[in-house]
């Protein structure tokens, strides 16, 4: 395993990993404006969620890495503490892209990617028409993390108003992760799309309690076969099949060759999400 420490490294060389190993990361479309009214648009992939009481965001941008500039973005929000955060799906990503260049302070890159402005409704930063979802923010702190070339500084946002596209909406007026088509950065020129074959389910254990890898018996657990993610679903049912159950399931079952074809199958099951079945070939 290599093993490196910060201070041996380079600014760029630490990026470099970091954006390489922390990806993928969804992507903050920041729609600013200046004191004298002159608007901004960048995007930035240090961006998250933090809160949902207040409802709060948060991005970073950097001072550059290259001349120790501060982003036009960080100062506008210092002139007019507003923000709006579009979302980027993978119709607008080369777009957004363009929007990236390092245009000279003043040049509107409304203009020079093509998106559309549209008014803000609390906030004097425009919309992005052709984001689904717009998020109108005010700013409440910019906590800087350094004053030197590849420093971040926090933005912290709070939504004021959200603007969802009906076309990104299923019939319970909530976001449908498939319509809405996402992407997101990953390291070095590359992006990943959240959709087709990329999107699977996991069942957040909110209210029940599996029980545990611990509890899974040794001759499964030392399996040649079953995975890490295979004995993690194993271990988030809440209880075992009875015996009876597994008797009954078995009576059509056929009889396996060796202990490995017995893992295939019950791994086969658990790729299908029939966690249950696959306990009872396995018990």
């Amino acid at each position: 395993m290599l093993t490196i420490q910060p201070k041996d490294l380079t600014v760029m060389q630490i990026q470099k990993y970091l954006q390489n190993a922390i990806a993928p990361r969804p992507i903050c479309f920041a729609s600013t404006i200046s004191l004298n009214g002159e608007p901004n648009l960048a995007p930035f992939s240090f961006f998250n969620m933090f809160s949902s009481n207040p409802p709060i965001l948060v991005f970073s941008p950097a001072y550059s890495g290259r001349t120790g500039a501060p982003k036009d973005t960080l100062l506008n929000v210092k002139e007019v503490p507003e923000v709006v955060i579009n979302v980027v799906n993978y119709n607008m990503v080369q777009q957004t892209s363009l929007s990236s260049s390092p245009f000279p302070k003043g040049v509107n890159e409304f203009l020079k990617s093509g998106f559309t402005p549209i008014p803000s409704e609390d906030i004097k930063p425009f919309r992005v028409k052709e984001s689904p979802v717009q998020i109108e923010c005010k700013v409440i702190e910019v906590k800087e993390l350094g004053k030197q070339g590849g420093a971040g500084n926090l933005v912290i946002c709070e939504v004021l108003k959200f603007h969802i596209s009906e076309t990104v909406l299923n019939e319970n007026n909530q976001i449908d992760t498939h319509k809405i088509d996402l992407v997101a950065r990953m390291g070095d020129n590359w992006y990943c799309r959240a959709n087709g074959d990329a999107l699977f389910e996991v069942q957040k254990p909110i209210t029940s309690i599996g029980i545990g890898y611990d509890a899974i018996p040794d001759s499964i657990k030392h399996s040649k076969v079953l995975s890490g993610n295979n004995l993690g679903l194993l271990g988030s049912v809440e209880q075992l099949p009875s015996a009876e159950d597994v008797s009954a399931f078995k009576k059509g079952l056929k009889s396996f060759s060796n202990i490995e074809e017995q893992h295939r199958y019950a791994q086969t099951l658990l790729e299908m999400n029939q966690v249950k079945e696959a306990w009872m070939v396995l018990l």
